[in-house]
């Protein structure tokens, strides 16, 4: 059996420190033409509850580089949360 790659994306936090997340997925939203992208640690143990953290992105042009934005608003909280929840559940079910 394969194992499949995940991407890895090193985030820096309010301190400068770097921390390794593998890449979940990756979603748009049509309406406000935004990106998501959820991550979780990297360096998580298979047997602990997995902590999620999503942030609102942009690609940078000319670069592999990816701007992350902290989410804000609780409305887009809410969205965020209800796409993570369905995509939870798809996991489940399979």
């Amino acid at each position: 059996m394969a194992l499949e790659e995940k991407e890895r994306i090193i985030i820096p936090d309010e301190n400068g420190e770097e921390h390794l997340f593998e890449v979940l997925f990756t979603f748009d939203v049509d309406q406000t033409q935004e990106s998501y992208v959820a991550v979780v640690p990297a360096e998580q143990k298979e047997d602990e509850e997995v902590e999620v953290f999503a942030f609102r992105y942009e690609e940078k042009e000319n670069d592999d580089d990816l701007a992350l934005y902290h989410i804000e608003s609780d409305d887009e909280w809410d969205m965020v949360e209800e796409v993570l929840n369905t995509v939870a559940e798809n996991d489940l079910t399979e």
